[in-house]
């Protein structure tokens, strides 16, 4: 889908902007989107126009009992040639560590993303004309270089949407670093629109090209598996590098690496069940609306649980065969959810973001505060169950607060 914002009458820049955000949510033509399975088309339409200039969004406050830190790594892993540019010399990744800390320590928020990062993603969706300042000044809560809070906490792993930055994932690192993880959140190199290194150099997505290039379905599938199987290698790396012998995070302490979990939209929440299915540290996985284009291994993952958590009707039982055949061959805890009136998006910043700004997107109606409610909560039962051994009576059934939640048992 493209949005032309050229000749735009005055006076209606925030719908321009929030039209850039939103943009995101329908990307059933676009080579990203491909990874996330079949994604029906979007119509986008404007609340309200105001000739005021728009104000930058701020993600939703996390709700946990810890103030939250966020460091920045930057890794090479000289054991392996990056897939997508062999040229470029070993793998390396971007990392968001958010973390535990304690109040009234670090320095400024943390920043959203880089004004280039935001420039690319909404190029790449034909927004040229949208500010982009208006998308990487987004507010967060997490403070940099801020103490970490004592104690040993569970890791969780994060991976984005195929030619998505990390930073849509931020309010779930954020909400679950309150609640007491340690979240590490990758960028991987040439999978997105654009990961800008601290050097300044900016990387894009190469392996979209890959995708795009493919003769057909069946061979973009093919190239897709090799991203999901390509991000576990990232995390097994990034394992090592945070609870090995010689850590790269100088709060590494602070890490549990007997308690570890990983989540992902899109095509990162194949690379959960990737990962999981390639590293025993690993203990459990939640795939957010992403299909399963490298298959979950028909032996399963060892009894360890995972959590299917997508949009409704477009991943219940039946519209997503991958989603059918990962849920006959896992065998431990598992539980299939699908959100109605959510989208593709649903589990990322977009909605927030996209509601700030005064837009509606009547092919996916759960407003924002819904968005964002049923996935922190759902996602930390999740892992609160899974890495801590805690009830969770939100993953039991139905509950009256949350009727959009569907239990799927086929």
């Amino acid at each position: 889908m493209t949005i032309s914002l050229r000749n735009r009458p005055a006076g209606v820049a925030a719908t321009a902007a929030a039209l850039a955000l939103s943009a995101l949510a329908a990307l059933a033509t676009a080579s990203p989107a491909s990874a996330s399975g079949p994604a029906p088309a979007t119509a986008l339409t404007p609340a309200s126009a105001s000739s005021a200039e728009p104000a930058a969004p701020t993600l939703p406050r996390p709700t946990g009992r810890y103030a939250t830190g966020r460091d920045t790594l930057f890794l090479t892993d000289h054991t392996r040639t990056d897939p997508w540019v062999p040229a470029a010399g070993p793998r390396q990744l971007l990392v968001s560590l958010n973390y535990p800390a304690r109040p009234g320590t670090g320095g400024d928020p943390a920043p959203y993303m880089t004004e280039e990062e935001a420039r690319l993603m909404l190029a790449q969706r034909g927004l040229e004309g949208v500010p982009p300042e208006l998308v990487s000044d987004t507010g967060t809560h997490a403070r940099t270089a801020a103490r970490p809070a004592p104690g040993r906490f569970p890791l969780v792993l994060l991976s984005p949407g195929f030619g998505t930055p990390r930073a849509t994932l931020t309010g779930l690192a954020e909400e679950l670093a309150s609640r007491g993880y340690v979240v590490a959140t990758a960028d991987h190199p040439y999978e997105s629109t654009g990961t800008q290194l601290p050097d300044g150099r900016v990387l894009t997505c190469a392996a979209c090209d890959k995708v795009d290039a493919q003769p057909d379905q069946a061979a973009r599938r093919e190239v897709l598996a090799d991203v999901s199987a390509g991000r576990a290698d990232d995390f097994s790396f990034l394992l090592d590098r945070l609870t090995g012998p010689d850590p790269a995070w100088r709060h590494s302490r602070t890490i549990d690496p007997r308690r570890v979990g990983m989540a992902g939209h899109s095509i990162g929440g194949n690379a959960a069940s990737s990962t999981m299915a390639a590293d025993r540290r690993v203990d459990a996985g939640v795939d957010m609306d992403g299909t399963f284009f490298d298959p979950a291994p028909v032996r399963g993952l060892d009894g360890r649980p995972f959590l299917m958590l997508g949009t409704d009707p477009g991943h219940g039982p039946g519209t997503d065969e991958s989603w059918d055949d990962a849920w006959a061959r896992l065998d431990g805890f598992k539980r299939w959810l699908t959100v109605r009136d959510s989208g593709h998006f649903t589990f990322t910043d977009i909605p927030e973001i996209g509601e700030q700004l005064g837009i509606e997107d009547p092919d996916a109606p759960l407003s924002a505060a819904r968005s964002t409610t049923i996935t922190r909560s759902y996602v930390t039962a999740f892992f609160d169950r899974s890495l801590r051994g805690r009830p969770a009576r939100l993953l039991n059934g139905p509950t009256p607060a949350n009727p959009e939640v569907l239990f799927q048992r086929p």
